[in-house]
């Protein structure tokens, strides 16, 4: 920074330099000119018959030339430098100007770069910095934005379980049940609605978790082949109460990555709950795991309903429901999706998904564990 400091001044330096050499060599060749042109005149009309002459006599004799020449040359040169310095004066001021508009909150206003000497420079840091400033600004909001939405979503999936809950509990504290049976009937609805509500906020517990990057990441080496498959065993009384069942397809050798077992886990659990939720027409689940271009791909298919394409750039967002009838049905918290997002997004990972009348497809991508890497622990 100071080598930097020391070559703009010696450019400003050198400018200066410039305009004081420019407005001496116009005073000069005036002063010239005005010799010359006197000494013509006193040549032309010796008798002083003129009345010029005899004031330029006057002021010969009185006053004396040489101090004459020094009280004009300096006014000359005052002139001549104001002149020549105008242009810096006038982007000086453009910058001053920039600056206030700047500093009343007009963060949009842009500073002129003329050229690219010091004050170019100037300029150019300014409209960098109030781009800085108005880009900070501006994730100040959305960030306020997003809290707000996080708020309002919470309040509003939170209030629709509990306002169930508290008036099942008042009908049965007012004794308005008609026998046990009714009893019964209430209070499993009552427990139904209180799972429900836990669920989503563990969901909203995770996501505040994930996204504010609180997760202390345990990474070690991780095989996907026997993960997924260990996984889709474990999804089988799921899907036997759903009337499906699973393909999976795995490769041959190891799909080795560098991963939090438990939040990768938590990915294809959410990917997998959500095939069964929404794909129980298909009757099949196919998980196919591939590597690719440096990349460990997993792909989750389900053959249900599609997803309506006005919604598909939308499911990864927090409290996004495709159908808001059917995932309150099915106790969806639309939390699960951005959940796996966020975990794919910290692992260096990518998600996304297709969706035709045929199929939908979940897809993840994480970089490969380097192959030199293989024989650590």
């Amino acid at each position: 920074m100071g080598m930097k400091r020391i070559h703009w001044t010696r450019k400003l330096t050198w400018k200066m330099l410039l305009v004081v050499a420019a407005s001496s060599l116009s005073v000069a060749i005036i002063l010239m000119l005005c010799y010359f042109s006197s000494s013509l005149l006193l040549w032309l009309n010796p008798s002083s018959s003129f009345f010029g002459t005899k004031l330029l006599r006057w002021v010969i004799q009185n006053i004396s030339s040489a101090w004459m020449m020094i009280f004009i040359g300096i006014l000359l040169f005052i002139v001549f430098f104001f002149i020549y310095i105008n242009s810096m004066v006038r982007r000086l001021d453009d910058i001053s100007m920039g600056l206030k508009e700047i500093t009343d909150g007009e963060l949009t206003h842009h500073i002129q770069v003329k050229a690219s000497d010091e004050l170019g420079d100037v300029a150019s840091q300014i409209n960098f910095m109030t781009a800085r400033l108005r880009a900070s600004i501006e994730e100040e909001r959305a960030a306020m934005k997003a809290k707000n939405d996080l708020i309002t979503g919470v309040s509003h999936d939170l209030r629709t379980p509990l306002t169930s809950i508290i008036g099942f509990l008042q009908y049965i504290e007012d004794d308005r049940y008609k026998d046990e049976v009714e009893f019964r009937y209430i209070t499993s609805i009552v427990y139904d609605k209180s799972i429900s509500l836990k669920k989503l906020i563990d969901d909203l517990f995770e996501y505040t978790r994930i996204t504010s990057n609180e997760i202390p990441l345990q990474f070690e080496r991780i095989d996907l082949n026997p993960l997924l498959q260990q996984l889709a065993e474990e999804f089988v009384p799921v899907l036997e109460q759903a009337g499906m069942r699973y393909r999976i397809q795995t490769t041959d050798t190891p799909v080795m990555m560098k991963a939090d077992a438990g939040e990768l886990i938590r990915v294809y659990d959410n990917l997998l709950s959500n095939a069964v939720r929404y794909g129980s027409g298909g009757q099949v689940i196919d998980i196919t795991v591939i590597e690719k271009d440096g990349q460990a791909t997993v792909s989750v298919k389900n053959y249900g309903e599609p997803i309506p394409a006005r919604d598909l750039p939308h499911v990864f967002e927090r409290f996004y429901r495709v159908d808001k009838s059917r995932s309150k049905d099915t106790g969806g918290s639309g939390l699960g999706l951005a959940i796996s997002k966020s975990i794919v997004e910290i692992h260096g990972g990518t998600i996304s998904v297709t969706s035709s009348k045929k199929q939908t497809e979940f897809v993840t991508s994480f970089p490969l564990a380097p192959l030199e890497q293989d024989g650590e622990e």
